[in-house]
């Protein structure tokens, strides 16, 4: 699949997450072998485009890989503007983002709210793939609500309008994250155009992104919540799809790559709020690897107060979480959270 600069069989991306997919998470996303890490959603405000937040949000490295700036709004004239001003700043391929389910979002008529104005989605694609000359992408949801199921409609809307790939999350707006994903739609939607589709939602395991790939012919697949704690997770199953099936990293190796994510958010974001970011991405990791005995240890990290007592909790406690860590996780990145 080719993307702007980038060309790859297969590829693995790791969503966008607002507040989650930071700069420090998508370098090592990267570093560990995810194809492309796509940066967190952004308002198409451009007033707030010095703002703290937006700024934090914008900044990009050539450790996280290809620069793809993920944007949200409903207005078409201020979505082609913004994708205008940040290819000027070095983005790569702008995302249009129709998938956010968020009340705050929705409210507003944009994320997956627009799913049901299919005119007002091609008057802003077509705003958007008229203003810039890098690769437009947008992500989706499967429709409005489980009776309506307009994804196949959005699709064909995007195709036309010069939309170079399409990703489907596996619900519907009024879904939520509640429920399991499912990929029929996107079967369906990969069958009535001829752009690259990327299959996103509930995908844990190599098995589990064989088993949506051979179903539904997706180009590739998009690694969202899973990768919470896991950062790891979407370049391990990069190599099993690609070459076999590849050993996770070992309960050590995880352990540390948790406390480089962990010291890197703490720099990225300062010293008044990175420890308090930093709770949410170790709470994640116990939360994946300690199964029943995460709870103590989460409240134990939580309740400390800066960057130092979060490094010296890690040092102390080591021995203790690794020992307490999953093993069956070494066995095969296939059997991962299957």
């Amino acid at each position: 699949m080719q993307l702007g600069p980038f060309s790859t069989e297969t590829p693995v991306f790791l969503a966008p997450m607002a507040g989650v997919t930071d700069l420090p998470m998508r370098q090592l996303a990267i570093q560990y072998g995810a194809d492309i890490a796509v940066g967190e959603m952004m308002a198409s405000d451009l007033s707030l485009s010095e703002s703290r937040k937006s700024t934090l949000r914008a900044q990009h490295s050539a450790e996280a890989g290809l620069r793809t700036i993920q944007l949200v709004g409903n207005d078409p004239s201020a979505l082609a503007a913004a994708a205008r001003y940040n290819v000027e700043r070095g983005a790569e391929v702008i995302d249009i983002n129709m998938g956010c389910p968020a009340k705050k979002v929705c409210k507003k008529a944009a994320g997956s709210a627009l799913l049901a104005d299919p005119q007002l989605v091609e008057t802003i694609l077509t705003a958007v793939t008229r203003a810039i000359s890098v690769p437009v992408t947008l992500k989706i949801r499967t429709g409005v609500a489980p009776d309506k199921k307009n994804g196949v409609e959005i699709a064909r809307i995007a195709e036309a309008c010069g939309i170079a790939m399409l990703t489907v999350h596996g619900r519907t707006r009024a879904d939520k994250f509640k429920g399991l994903a499912e990929h029929e739609t996107l079967r369906q939607i990969v069958a009535a155009v001829n752009i690259p589709v990327i299959a996103n939602g509930d995908i844990t395991s190599t098995e589990k992104a064989k088993r949506v790939l051979d179903h539904t012919g997706a180009e590739g697949i998009m690694i969202g919540r899973a990768a919470q704690g896991r950062l790891w997770l979407p370049g391990a199953i990069a190599k099993a799809l690609r070459h076999g099936d590849e050993k996770a990293p070992s309960r050590e190796e995880r352990f540390a790559i948790m406390r480089e994510h962990i010291q890197q958010v703490q720099t990225f974001h300062g010293t008044v709020v990175g420890h308090k970011i930093a709770r949410k991405h170790a709470g994640w990791f116990f939360e994946a690897e300690l199964a029943e005995a995460y709870l103590p240890i989460k409240r134990a990290f939580n309740a400390l107060e800066n960057a130092d007592a979060q490094e010296d909790f890690l040092k102390a406690q080591k021995d203790t979480i690794v020992e307490l860590m999953s093993p069956f996780h070494e066995t095969s990145v296939g059997r991962l959270a299957a």
